[in-house]
């Protein structure tokens, strides 16, 4: 059965998917529209911040002003639920504990609110549909391992890079050919020292949080989802930060390969990006099998002996309602690591940084991200990108300078902070558990 046709017969049945979701920004917006042109799901309850943002986030999806209720309230959230209205609130934690909703999605990029979310919705008994990346490349293994406990789902979404790039890894790889690389095309030109400031004027054309388009221009947001693409297929960076070459779509086959074989790769099993194949995702797969090759040359793939599957669009939350749909009607998740991390998002100081500075968040003027291994992060004591935000320094540090728990007094308080400990501890014990 398609998945139009699942949804149709919830519906028809008198069901709905009922959707809460944190942050009504630009990508839960259209992940609100969306899905009011589809079958079997509504967001039900929106949760951001920013006063009006949830209310308008409707407004913009064409409900009227008196199907919308606006309260912090858990009693009158809970009373509008059940009328079959719209919840718009400042109160994020007040969506995990309505007893209506089936699934939490987080889209707000913070890496602290991701964790806090997702935790209160997996304790409560809620699937979680993480897209919020930052969150996941730091605490996505432990958070999955609490899902499976309680017997929900724990997802990245489609749509997004790594959820997107997951299919074609999951079409290769269940057919059993060997997938050498797996990657993105990046978005925007490369500049490490992008911040706020430099972004405004493109942000405010864009109708963006200029931390966010800054995560985009200093690589952070491309490491990021590269960590979580890498540690849901257990793929590892070849380098640290990445090759980054630029590729045209009929050159992928030839780059992202072994050296011996003309390409740039020092070993197989690893995630990439390129410039010049944006918005798109690929893999580079092989193999030996003579059969399977020169099948492989009659469909006009090439002539091997690496091929690359390329999908050359990603619609980021306009995608998100299919993995909502597998999440709460089949039970099944898009992309989420399943085994102990092998990739990490370290943190790179993007100026020179002095001791007793407070590192500001992803995209902002102090840090970027860079994947490096995840065993060598762990030798050499470097700080994962998603704990630095509310860190303190404790000695100056160099641009371009990767930190260390060392060199930084990190906030206990957070709840990000909390879980990552837990799921170190657990990835030291014997086999991750």
């Amino acid at each position: 059965m398609t998945l139009q046709n699942l949804l149709k017969e919830y519906q028809q049945a008198g069901n709905l998917v009922k959707v809460g979701l944190v942050g009504a920004g630009q990508m839960g917006e259209g992940l609100i529209c969306q899905m009011e042109m589809m079958y079997g799901m509504r967001a039900f309850a929106v949760a951001d911040v920013v006063p009006g943002r949830a209310v308008q986030a409707f407004q913009s999806a064409n409900l009227p002003d008196d199907q919308i209720v606006e309260t912090n309230r858990l009693d009158l959230a809970v009373a509008a639920i059940e009328e079959g209205r719209r919840l718009a609130t400042q109160d994020a934690s007040l969506l995990s504990q309505i007893p209506h909703l089936d699934i939490i999605v987080e889209a707000t990029g913070v890496p602290e609110i991701g964790a806090k979310v997702a935790l209160d919705a997996i304790l409560n008994r809620k699937h979680v549909l993480q897209m919020n990346v930052e969150t996941d490349a730091t605490v996505g293994y432990l958070l999955r391992k609490m899902a499976k406990a309680a017997n929900v789902v724990y997802t990245l979404t489609a749509g997004d890079e790594p959820g997107t790039t997951m299919e074609l890894f999951d079409f290769a790889s269940s057919l059993g050919f060997e997938v050498v690389c797996a990657g993105k095309g990046k978005n925007n030109p490369l500049d490490r020292t992008s911040n706020p400031d430099t972004v405004a004027e493109k942000a405010r054309m864009r109708r963006m949080n200029p931390k966010m388009l800054a995560s985009f221009e200093d690589g952070t947001k491309t490491m990021v989802e590269m960590t979580s693409l890498g540690n849901a297929i257990g793929f590892v960076p070849d380098v640290r930060g990445m090759h980054g070459p630029a590729v045209t779509a009929a050159t992928l086959s030839k780059v992202y390969v072994p050296k011996e074989d003309g390409g740039i790769l020092n070993q197989t099993g690893v995630v990439e990006y390129g410039l010049g194949v944006s918005p798109g995702v690929f893999v580079v797969f092989t193999t030996d099998h003579p059969k399977i090759i020169r099948d492989l040359q009659y469909l006009s793939m090439g002539s091997g002996p690496y091929w690359a599957l390329y999908r050359p669009y990603h619609l980021t939350s306009l995608e998100t309602p299919i993995s909502i749909a597998r999440a709460v009607l089949k039970g099944e998740t898009t992309a989420a690591t399943d085994y102990p991390p092998v990739a990490e998002t370290i943190t790179v100081a993007k100026k020179d940084l002095k001791a007793g500075e407070m590192i500001d968040g992803l995209g902002g003027f102090c840090v970027y991200g860079l994947i490096e291994r995840a065993d060598v992060a762990r030798q050499e004591g470097l700080l994962p990108l998603g704990l630095a935000p509310g860190s303190q320094l404790l000695r100056d540090v160099a641009q371009g300078e990767p930190l260390t728990y060392a060199d930084v007094k990190v906030d206990e308080s957070l709840t990000i902070v909390h879980l990552r400990r837990l799921q170190d501890q657990q990835v030291a014990a014997p086999n991750g558990k």
